[in-house]
């Protein structure tokens, strides 16, 4: 594998340059000096704000976007062998990295590597740590899967030794990096597109824990099934949180305001240290504080300045974000796209001021639906009444003979409530004539449905 020598700055392109963390890391390695270029499929907010810095970027991907003078060529998971510019790069002898694999190498020039990994909670848990690491002027590095107001965007280029990141399953790419510090916040059957089932996912977290060296952490969810396979052999020291009986960094007396946001007694070694107010809803938000509060005080943070952090997150852009008000209907957005994510989210919501629950749920994938057809319909039943929109395909085709009717089908055979609208324009128009005053609507899911929300609202 080609090895960049970052005390060198050369030119960079990006191949789908405006995915989250492509961005990010092209923008830190801008500000170290590097030329960067790169394409996309379109022009967006992060493509602009690296073209504003300089960065060079072309808005459809062919060959020719290519130039001499192009060092390294970075492509994301999302491109394929086929994709005329990967074919080009390696015609023109210029060496090729995944986002991984830059990223790995990245991680190998600080001191202190942070990695998140987990089937969800990693872009919160990783926030929580930047404001708790920013509350202790720790001048960190920081790339998050979402946008963070205090850092203004997805990305924080500090001094110190101190680099944090997300650490995702998908492709095996967190096997591509070097932590000195690891948080698994969870292991859960997902992305069955590439990954076999639920044992090969956990071989694979297995396999990512072990990348820890002696000296370094594992902070792990003492709640995850058989977690022994996990952590078995490691010559690391490991921390656990969670909700069972020997966790090292557990909560109790969990209360929740008007906002539906937790204050909790933090327990560790099984005694109450301090009170502990967040700054965002939810039960499972109580757990990620936990492994961020763990990991924070290994670093040697206070527990004052740890509880200022946690208080100061008030979260990231499409987490159980509020969007706005319309003839009293309160209109939250969220990422959720996986049963248990939504299970979370609507259990949050029923702490949150409102008469009926309304969720949109824009499925995720054909084989996600496929795979957890009746999970979705279990954890969509919670909802007062939900409205399912099209599956958002993303890389996929309909193979599968999927459709979010059938998602329908099974909440109804539930008992419950649902909608198959299938388009936008329909689905607010639903709105408009089946919510009233007092009601809370979720547009939830990692595609497109965020625009439902905004239109209604008129941003």
């Amino acid at each position: 594998m080609y090895q960049i020598d970052f005390h060198k700055p050369q030119a960079i392109h990006f191949i789908g340059i405006g995915g989250i963390s492509m961005s990010g890391l092209a923008e830190i390695l801008m500000d170290e000096g590097f030329t960067i270029t790169g394409s996309d499929s379109k022009a967006s907010a992060l493509t602009q704000h690296l073209e504003v810095k300089g960065a060079k970027i072309d808005y459809g991907q062919k060959a020719e976007n290519i130039r001499e003078g192009i060092d390294v060529a970075v492509y994301t998971a999302a491109v394929h062998t086929d994709n005329p510019e990967l074919m080009q790069a390696k015609e023109m002898g210029i060496p090729v990295l995944s986002r991984a694999e830059l990223l790995g190498q990245m991680m190998k020039n600080y001191e202190n590597a942070i990695a998140i990994s987990g089937t969800h909670g990693k872009t919160t848990t990783t926030s929580m740590i930047t404001e708790v690491l920013l509350a202790a002027d720790s001048d960190p590095t920081i790339s998050i899967g979402g946008i963070l107001n205090s850092i203004g965007g997805n990305i924080r280029v500090g001094s110190s030794e101190l680099f944090v990141t997300e650490a995702c399953e998908y492709t095996n790419s967190f096997l591509s990096f070097y932590p000195t510090v690891e948080i698994i916040l969870n292991i859960e059957a997902d992305h069955l597109d590439f990954f076999k089932d639920i044992k090969e996912i956990r071989h694979s977290f297995h396999l990512f824990a072990q990348k820890l060296p002696k000296d370094g952490l594992l902070v792990i969810n003492n709640d995850i099934e058989s977690i022994e396979e996990i952590i078995e052999g490691l010559p690391c020291k490991v921390i656990t949180f969670g909700k069972k009986p020997g966790s090292k960094f557990q909560a109790d007396a969990i209360e929740f305001d008007d906002l539906a946001r937790a204050t909790y007694d933090l327990i560790v070694d099984d005694s109450v240290v301090d009170r502990v107010c967040l700054g965002v809803p939810g039960e499972h938000n109580v757990y990620n504080s936990l492994a961020a509060a763990a990991v924070c005080t290994e670093l040697g943070i206070s527990l004052e300045l740890i509880k200022k952090g946690l208080n100061h997150f008030t979260g990231t852009n499409r987490r159980f974000e509020k969007k706005g008000e319309i003839s009293g209907i309160t209109i939250i957005d969220d990422y959720a796209h996986h049963p248990q994510e939504i299970k979370a989210t609507i259990e949050t919501a029923k702490h949150y001021p409102h008469e009926k629950l309304w969720v949109v749920f824009q499925p995720h994938t054909y084989t996600r639906t496929k795979a957890f057809l009746d999970d979705f319909a279990e954890a969509l039943s919670l909802a007062d009444e939900v409205i399912l929109a099209d599956i958002y395909a993303a890389r996929e085709t309909n193979d599968l003979g999927i459709s979010s009717m059938d998602i329908v089908e099974k909440i109804e055979k539930k008992g419950g409530k649902a909608h198959y609208i299938t388009s936008f324009d329909e689905i607010e128009s639903f709105i408009l004539e089946n919510c009233i005053h007092g009601d809370l609507l979720i547009t939830m899911g990692a595609g497109d449905i965020v625009k439902v929300g905004e239109k209604l609202l008129g941003v």
